[in-house]
């Protein structure tokens, strides 16, 4: 029977230790940078809680308006909840101890694809060649500057954060990219030390 020991260095990485069932079977041991798993975890599950929340708000905004929800906003909600979930399984693996390379490297690989796609998408729609979202944003929103305690102020207001939150979308979108890319890189590392 196979047996898994989670070790800690005082350098802060995590050492996992698989035997294998014999008595002179073999050892893997990966050593997981664990201040940087941990930050990678915490930024990507703010840019994916992030992008969901906006996303679903568009989707509301638009059923609210009657309008068609486009297809990328529900593409974009689901590989948000996708990379949860994959980062869901990881947390599961860590305090199993059965953390590896090769299932964190493929994961990622796969989201990276789907996230890019997303963000290709977002940034087409946002600075695309006609009615975009930035030069609506531009000439209806951030060319005005209404004062006071009115409709056309509070309506200014609510565009303003529309505006916004598309911003956003591309900020945590390109953060999320690079973030997955990262960690694919720090996986291959993981591996290449061990070996």
């Amino acid at each position: 029977m196979a047996g898994t020991t989670l070790t800690t260095k005082s350098s802060g990485s995590l050492v996992y230790t698989r035997r294998s069932g014999t008595v002179a079977g073999t050892v893997h041991r990966y050593q997981w940078p664990a201040i940087q798993l941990n930050i990678w975890i915490l930024v990507m599950l703010v840019a994916a809680c992030t992008i969901l929340g906006i996303m679903a708000t568009f989707v509301q905004i638009q059923l609210r308006l009657d309008e068609n929800v486009p297809w990328y906003f529900a593409y974009y909600i689901t590989i948000c909840v996708l990379v949860i979930l994959y980062i869901g399984l990881l947390l599961y693996l860590i305090i199993d101890g059965r953390l590896l390379p090769s299932i964190v490297i493929i994961g990622a690989f796969i989201l990276f694809i789907l996230w890019l796609v997303g963000l290709v998408v977002i940034s087409i729609e946002l600075w695309g060649p006609t009615g975009s979202v930035s030069s609506t944003c531009n000439l209806v929103v951030f060319n005005q500057n209404p004062h006071g305690v009115s409709d056309a102020t509070f309506s200014w207001m609510m565009q303003k954060s529309i505006c916004q939150s598309w911003h956003a979308v591309f900020a945590f979108g390109l953060v999320g990219a690079v973030f997955l890319l990262w960690i694919m890189i720090m996986s291959y590392q993981v591996f290449v030390d061990y070996t």
